[in-house]
């Protein structure tokens, strides 16, 4: 059994939970709504602003689904109450990034602008000209979203230029050395 599936996910005020027969899971919000079918070997009870899940049977398919469909509804729940965001920099000389109405423009190097567009539940802000973050209700869209933004120019080991995520570690290595 797992242990995180044995914990209940307890649901705030202001937060509305409903669960359909074939196990969709739609979890409305201040800040959105998000849904997620969960597999049908998880049986999921509602009761006195917590939900309960547990397996169907004891197949080990159950047991693998267990623990993976208490923590998509309790990151849903976090979604619309709280959100998600993820902190991007970039480090490089004439690296930058500024917001355009639902645009992130970006100059990254390449002989023109990057230019990317937000997409639906999702928002980047612009803090300062180096510094990107990512924010919305849904967890996997924005480190989606965050990952697709890294991928344009990613770290690169012997000088450290690229777009990195906020306090990522990034080992550097030696360049060539001359006899």
């Amino acid at each position: 059994m797992s242990r995180i599936g044995k914990l209940p996910v307890t649901v705030p005020a202001g937060v509305e939970v409903t669960v359909s027969d074939h196990n969709l899971v739609t979890v409305k919000g201040p800040k959105g709504t998000l849904s997620e079918q969960i597999s049908t070997l998880i049986k999921v009870d509602q009761e006195e602003g917590k939900l309960h899940f547990s397996p169907v049977n004891d197949s080990r398919e159950a047991n693998m689904q267990f623990g993976l469909a208490r923590s998509l509804v309790n990151n849903m729940v976090h979604g619309v109450t709280v959100g998600y965001e993820k902190q991007l920099e970039m480090i490089g000389v004439g690296y930058r990034a500024e917001k355009k109405g639902k645009d992130l423009v970006m100059q990254l190097g390449y002989s023109h602008p990057v230019i990317m567009t937000d997409p639906e539940g999702i928002e980047t802000v612009c803090t300062s000209n180096t510094e990107i973050t990512v924010k919305g209700a849904s967890k996997s869209q924005v480190g989606n979203y965050a990952a697709v933004i890294r991928a344009w120019r990613s770290p690169e080991p012997y000088l450290g230029k690229g777009i990195r995520y906020k306090g990522e570690y990034v080992r550097r290595k030696e360049g060539k050395t001359g006899k």
